[in-house]
């Protein structure tokens, strides 16, 4: 996709702080998670994110297991069109409000495996500037996924300003590297039409396949 044929819908993302709930229930094709998420609701606060309980949540949403993903912070730039490819339900989460946005096939593994890829169902375009430092996790075959979010809810103190550091902290399987790099050009990650891609590093960062 290029530039002229995608519209940012919500610019300035880079740093936006949200929180999902990951509700995993059994479907006639296997286990698959409903994503929950603050993203253009709220920045996911701190003092209503510490009042969730993942097992209280899984008991009143009748699923088998339920996943505080979470909070994160976007390294997208922009949004752009939203396909809705679950009906957007609002979900209130003891006083935090999300709304239903992707679905994730888990098949019958439900557990997050760091450096394995899943697909989300979420429809949506991410914009990543020119000029604008990316991060990136580089697989055996030169694959390289771009992180879309960190995640503060395993280390709280990776940020931004440490990202370029993040590879001498991660368990790196063989044959995967960690590289950041400046874009020479806009990077569009277009999911409308397709599953998107994604991995995480053993921090719940979250990287994303650009094609």
């Amino acid at each position: 996709m290029t530039a002229t044929s995608a519209q940012r819908n919500h610019s300035n993302m880079r740093g936006v702080r949200y929180g999902e709930v990951l509700a995993v229930f059994l479907k006639d094709s296997g286990l698959e998670a409903e994503v929950y998420g603050t993203q253009m609701i709220n920045d996911c606060p701190q003092e209503l994110w510490e009042t969730l309980d993942a097992t209280a949540i899984a008991i009143e949403m009748g699923a088998v297991v339920a996943k505080l993903n979470g909070p994160r912070h976007w390294m997208i730039d922009a949004i752009g069109q939203k396909v809705a490819v679950v009906e957007p339900v609002f979900h209130d989460f003891n006083g935090l409000t999300m709304r239903r946005i992707a679905t994730v096939p888990l098949g019958d593994n439900p557990a997050t495996v760091p450096y394995t890829e899943r697909n989300v169902n979420r429809g949506a375009v991410f914009f990543f500037d020119a000029g604008k430092p990316v991060y990136e996790l580089v697989n055996p075959q030169g694959l390289a996924y771009v992180m879309q979010a960190y995640c503060i809810g395993v280390d709280p103190t990776i940020s931004e300003a440490n990202l370029g550091a993040l590879g001498e902290c991660l368990a790196l399987p063989d044959g995967w590297s960690y590289r950041t790099r400046i874009l020479d050009e806009e990077l569009i990650v277009d999911t409308t039409t397709k599953l998107a891609t994604v991995v995480q590093d053993e921090f719940e960062n979250t990287y994303t396949l650009p094609e």
